[in-house]
């Protein structure tokens, strides 16, 4: 049976910061889409159960819920209070910017695409929108430097500007394809 974290536990964290998941509570937690968003929203800042309600479109409750899942999980910790007429507001965090699976994690590739399909919205008239699937082909020692360069330019993440434009989402996925091959054409 898995003990409940405390907040006080120390999380799994890789060279370059990001926390490192790999419990399957971290899973279930990131798997529900109003979880999801809310990870999406504390990018941009700290924030009370109240701008959460607000930004989210939810009551109190429901958002409380989800917190408590995300914080028993480690995925969001207490940052902070103040003093507001005569009660005491709660500000909630991500424990990292990022997250990254662990390498014996179960999910994968699934998950983030999954993540991705939920949270994408239908492009408005001359906005810009661009979604490809490609493919190529790759010896072994060329995928692995392609998937280096990517990793080099990959936008670290960073708090969003919520006041400045509207959120995209950026997938790259750089996979072994089930496509089989053809075996050369001997008659051209």
């Amino acid at each position: 049976m898995e003990h409940e974290r405390t907040e006080r536990d120390p999380l799994p964290e890789d060279e370059s910061g990001h926390l490192v998941l790999h419990s399957p509570a971290q899973f279930k937690a990131l798997g529900h889409p109003v979880r999801h968003r809310m990870v999406n929203v504390l990018r941009q800042r700290p924030a009370t159960l109240s701008q959460l309600t607000s930004a989210l479109g939810s009551t109190k409750g429901t958002i409380g819920y989800h917190v408590r899942v995300l914080r028993n999980a480690g995925l969001v910790r207490l940052s902070g209070t103040r003093q507001v007429r005569g009660g005491t507001e709660q500000y909630f965090a991500l424990v990292s910017r990022s997250f990254v699976f662990h390498e014996d994690a179960e999910v994968g590739p699934e998950f983030l695409i999954n993540a991705a399909l939920a949270e994408m919205l239908p492009p408005h008239p001359g906005q810009a929108d661009h979604t490809v699937l490609d493919h190529l082909w790759l010896t072994p020692d060329e995928a692995h430097a392609l998937a280096a360069r990517l990793r080099l330019h990959a936008p670290e993440s960073r708090p969003a500007d919520s006041f400045r434009g509207e959120a995209y989402g950026l997938l790259v996925s750089l996979y072994r394809a089930d496509i089989p091959a053809l075996s050369p054409d001997e008659t051209g």
